[in-house]
C-alpha cells in the first residue's frame, strides 16, 4: 500500500495560552490541594504551570529545610522559555524554616529576575493589604513546626491573638483534613479573640469552595496558604482582577 505524498499546510499562531500572563508554582510531591484550588481561578489569558518537588510524607524541620537543595531543579523544570511573570514555591512551613530569601535565590538561580514569592511572604503581603494587625491561626502541623509560622507573624509586627492546630504530621492525612473540621477549627480559635483576620496555614488543607460563605460567618477576612499564595502571584503578575467569590482577599491589591 501506497502513503500519499505529504501536502505542506499553512497556519497562523495567535497568543496563545497564558497570553496575559503565566504564573509557575512548584508544588509539593505529596501535594493534593493547590493545583486543584489554582484551577478555579479562571482569568482569561492568565494561566498556572506545575512543576513538582521531591518532599517527605512526614513534616518535620529536617525534612522542610531539605528542601531548599531541591529547589533549583524544580524550577528549572518550568521552562525559562515561557516567560513566566512570577513563581511561586507552595510550602508555608518550608519556606518559613528555609527563609524567603533562601526561597528566592534557589528559584532565580534558574529564572534570574523573574518575581519570587511563597506562603508565608504572601501571607504577610495579604495581612497588609487586610490592614489587619491581630491574626488567629489555624495549622495542622506539629507544635515544632507551628511555632516558627506564629514567630514569624510576630517578627513581622502582627499579634497572633489565638493559635489552634490538629497536630498532624503525614502530609497525605492532612490533605484529607475535611473541610467542615477546618472550619470548626477557624470557629475554635475565633470564639473568644479579638483579632482582624484568620490564618489557615499549610497548601494541603482546602479552604477555597468554603472560604467566601466562612467570612461572612464569622465577619473576618479568611486567608489560607493557597488564598494568599495565588492572589499575591497574580498580583506580582500584574494581573489585577477581583474575584471576591473566593474571599475579601481577592479583592484587594497590593498595600503600598
Amino acid at each position: 500500500m501506497t502513503v500519499p505524498d505529504l501536502v505542506p499546510l499553512p497556519f497562523e499562531t495567535e497568543d496563545g495560552i497564558g497570553h496575559r500572563a503565566k504564573i509557575g508554582l512548584i508544588v509539593l510531591e505529596t501535594d493534593h490541594t493547590i493545583e486543584a484550588e489554582a484551577r478555579l481561578i479562571k482569568i482569561p489569558g492568565v494561566d498556572f504551570y506545575h512543576s513538582r518537588i521531591p518532599n517527605e510524607i512526614e513534616v518535620t524541620p529536617t525534612t522542610l529545610t531539605d528542601m531548599q537543595e531541591r529547589l533549583p531543579a524544580a524550577a528549572g523544570l518550568l521552562p525559562p522559555a515561557f516567560g513566566f511573570k512570577a513563581i511561586g514555591f507552595g510550602c508555608t512551613s518550608a519556606s518559613t524554616l528555609i527563609g524567603a530569601d533562601g526561597v528566592t535565590t534557589a528559584v532565580q538561580s534558574k529564572h534570574p529576575g523573574i518575581a519570587v514569592t511563597n506562603p508565608i511572604s504572601a501571607a504577610v503581603a495579604a495581612f497588609c493589604s487586610l490592614t489587619a494587625e491581630r491574626i488567629a491561626i489555624v495549622t495542622p502541623y506539629t507544635a515544632e513546626v507551628t511555632a516558627p509560622i506564629a514567630q514569624h507573624f510576630s517578627d513581622a509586627g502582627f499579634r497572633v491573638s489565638a493559635l489552634g492546630s490538629f497536630l498532624e504530621s503525614n502530609d497525605l492525612t492532612v490533605a484529607r483534613i475535611s473541610q467542615q473540621s477546618i472550619a470548626n477549627g477557624i470557629r475554635s480559635v475565633t470564639a473568644n479573640t479579638a483579632c482582624d483576620a484568620v490564618f489557615v496555614s499549610c497548601t494541603s488543607l482546602r479552604m477555597f469552595e468554603a472560604v467566601a460563605e466562612l467570612e461572612v460567618e464569622v465577619g473576618l477576612p479568611i486567608v489560607s496558604s493557597n488564598i494568599a499564595l495565588l492572589w499575591h502571584l497574580l498580583r506580582l503578575a500584574d494581573v489585577y482582577d477581583e474575584l471576591e467569590h473566593l474571599g475579601r482577599l481577592f479583592g484587594r491589591q497590593l498595600a503600598e
